[in-house]
């Protein structure tokens, strides 16, 4: 008999195939059920969201490792599916990013993400941002890699440096980066159809492509761009922003109508809303351990 793939092995599976996998981003245990329940086979723990949701701040580094690590526990806890986490700048040098992989390995997830950006970091579409030394984060990324304790874990490297540098100058630190060990490579905020379509004929690792709703990057189809060759298709934040939408249409029926009805286009039915926390299966242990 075959043994089942650990979601690691799933996921490094999903990494070789580049074929385009739609990655969602979560920002909480809730928002992960979802995603899983419409079927996406893989989940990132989106930074930014974290930040947003929780702190209900701008994704300017106000979100240390310990606040990831405790959704990306919760998260585990709540879906199957491989997670790719979001580790910002790996929150410091190079011991601390070794540090930052324990970490988030323990709480449950498959892979992370660590950026070259000069700490303090933000979001990869804002203005404004520096990056460190190619060199520094090589030793960053070779720190992820010696920390891992399941070869099948995952590391992701980022490159934020198109913002402030050329195109080819971007590539060349890709390529380092790969060389370093990084088993998928983000290069983050491209600004034209045409640097998108050569990327991935250019580093020989999967990639992910962010396409963050309104923000620098054209938007793609995501099977347009497994046929190019990468391998994830994220969108970090379309679950939030559309939470965020969704709360912003119904409370403003509640402030104008004074009440609000059980209407499945403006609110998640009740039953609804008790299967996706999974509550028949909480009755069934009451009944079983219950006198």
């Amino acid at each position: 008999m075959t043994a089942e793939l650990s979601p690691k092995q799933k996921l490094r599976a999903l990494a070789a195939a580049r074929r385009g996998v739609l990655l969602p981003g979560a920002f909480n245990a809730l928002s992960a059920r979802v995603i899983a329940d419409l079927g996406f086979e893989a989940i990132y723990v989106t930074g930014a969201g974290v930040t947003n949701m929780s702190f209900g701040l701008p994704d300017q580094a106000f979100m240390g490792l310990s606040d990831i690590a405790e959704h990306t526990s919760r998260i585990r806890d709540a879906v199957e599916v491989p997670l790719l986490v979001d580790a910002d700048t790996g929150f410091g040098n190079a011991l601390n990013t070794y540090q930052t992989v324990r970490t988030l390995e323990r709480a449950g997830a498959d892979c992370i993400q660590i950026e070259d950006q000069v700490s303090p970091k933000r979001c990869g579409h804002f203005s404004g941002k520096e990056v460190i030394d190619a060199a520094e984060m090589v030793d960053k990324i070779k720190a992820a890699v010696d920390a891992r304790r399941d070869a099948d874990f995952l590391v992701m490297a980022r490159t934020d440096a198109r913002s402030t540098q050329s195109f080819e100058a971007t590539i060349e630190r890709a390529q380092r980066y790969s060389e370093a060990g990084a088993d998928i490579l983000f290069v983050e905020a491209l600004e034209s159809q045409e640097e998108v379509r050569r990327l991935p004929q250019l580093v020989d690792k999967p990639q992910l492509m962010n396409l963050v709703i309104g923000g620098k990057t054209p938007i793609f189809n995501a099977q347009e761009l497994g046929a190019l060759g990468f391998g994830f298709v994220l969108y970090a934040n379309a679950a939030l922003q559309g939470a965020v939408a969704g709360m912003q249409k119904t409370l403003t029926v509640l402030r104008d109508e004074k009440e609000v009805q059980e209407d499945p286009q403006l609110v998640t039915p009740f039953k609804e809303r008790q299967r996706l926390v999974n509550k028949p299966f909480w009755d069934g242990l009451e009944k079983k351990y219950g006198s």
